[in-house]
């Protein structure tokens, strides 16, 4: 195992959820981190930020972890859930709540209902 898959593998299972993107969840550098991080950070959902930009180790390991191509990347419970298209599926379908909810994780529901209402 590579050192970026160490650090990869670390940090999925020492955080409940990750998020590796391009940017930061302050300043997200692509419209699909953005779009993933805004639903996160309006839902109250805490989560671990890793910018792929800050290091092309990570930036090709995480691709070769989960065996998904593209960035960003969203792991609950040390478990890859998807990339931006999944993470707008599920949020629309409520199927992101209930993950949250399986895993313990806390969010807001409201605010996750408001995302469904306002894009319906």
């Amino acid at each position: 195992m590579t050192d970026a898959q160490s650090q990869i593998k670390a940090t999925v299972t020492d955080n409940d959820v990750v998020l590796f993107m391009k940017g930061t969840k302050e300043m997200p550098q692509c419209g699909f981190s953005s779009r993933v991080a805004g639903v996160l950070n309006f839902m109250g959902v805490e989560f671990a930020d890793v910018d792929v930009l800050a290091d092309d180790g990570v930036r090709q390991g995480i691709k070769d972890y989960s065996d998904w191509p593209t960035i960003p990347q969203l792991y609950v419970k040390g478990e890859f859930v998807g990339g931006c298209d999944i993470i707008t599926e599920m949020t629309m379908s409520g199927e992101l709540d209930q993950l949250f909810v399986d895993n313990g994780v806390t969010f807001n529901k409201d605010a996750a209902d408001k995302i469904r209402e306002t894009n319906a």
